[in-house]
């Protein structure tokens, strides 16, 4: 697997190396048209699931305005730069949302909560379309909705990729990812099913865990589900988080801080996720 920074300038010589390292691996020629790193990770990530999608979260400490004034500001300012976002509405909790039509199967989405503020993109046409969209956003933000670097709890950056599957999602993902050692012989157990198998694991990126990612996989196959023998067509999610914690450093930005957390989700992707979890999962669906 390749390795150094991300350079978009450098990006068919990283490309190079990502595909020399995976065993002679090859993919379409098109992919070797790309013009930036962004580009390269649309290809890459639009190719690996049925949807996949990018969301920023700034948690504050502090309650958010919730004025007709304020949040209506908020919003008009995003929409100034996006227009199709054009439906506003209130859910029952105290949520308000602003979003794009969904009947295209591409869209983005923005909220506004008691202590979060929200942005995504789902199924965006590039990377850094929705990197683009959650920029502006955290921009908004401090001014807008009076948003101070002290005021963060923490700021998360979070990749999705959804597999639609009908079948047993415990079950499969026995068999596409397999089971930890100390697991493995439980299956054997005459009668037994696996009605639950979610794994995750979540580390911290530096000694005082003020940066730290999560892996997980959420399926939505039930006992009931397993019981019947019916099983929906649902799907299979796998989610990359990465979160810091605590205020803004000196000199430090929402942007700022978002780029980097950005940075470490591409690496973990790129150098762990899409061969041990996207590919296996892709592989394993396909031959059922």
């Amino acid at each position: 697997m390749w390795r150094g920074g991300f350079d978009s300038r450098r990006c068919g010589i990283l490309y190079w190396m990502w595909l020399d390292s995976n065993h002679g691996r090859r993919f379409p020629s098109r992919i070797w048209l790309v013009t930036s790193f962004e580009e390269l990770l649309m290809n890459q990530y639009d190719s690996l699931s049925d949807d996949y999608y990018l969301n920023v979260n700034l948690n504050t400490e502090m309650d958010l305005p919730q004025s007709r004034e304020t949040v209506l500001h908020f919003f008009e300012q995003i929409q100034k730069r996006y227009p199709t976002m054009r439906n506003f509405y209130n859910r029952d909790r105290g949520e308000f949302v602003l979003e794009e039509d969904k009947d295209g199967g591409s869209y983005r989405w923005a909220t506004v909560e008691n202590r979060r503020v929200c942005s995504g993109y789902v199924n965006p046409k590039s990377v850094e379309d929705a990197l683009e969209q959650h920029r502006m956003v955290l921009e908004v933000a401090p001014y807008a909705l009076t948003v101070s670097p002290i005021d963060c709890e923490s700021l998360n950056v979070m990749y999705g990729f959804d597999f639609t599957y009908r079948g047993n999602h415990n079950q499969l993902l026995v068999e596409a990812l397999g089971l930890p050692p100390a697991f493995e012989r439980m299956t054997d157990i005459p009668g037994a099913t696996v009605i639950c198998n979610e794994p995750s694991i979540q580390l911290a990126l530096d000694d005082e865990c003020r940066t730290q990612c999560r892996l997980s996989i959420e399926t939505r196959t039930t006992a009931y589900h397993v019981r019947t023998g019916e099983f929906p067509e649902e799907q299979l999610s796998v989610y990359l988080t990465a979160r810091r914690y605590g205020s803004l450093d000196p000199g430090e930005s929402y942007v700022s801080a978002m780029e980097r957390l950005v940075e470490v989700c591409d690496r973990l992707i790129c150098d762990h996720v899409i061969d041990n979890v996207l590919r296996p999962l892709q592989e394993t669906i396909a031959i059922k």
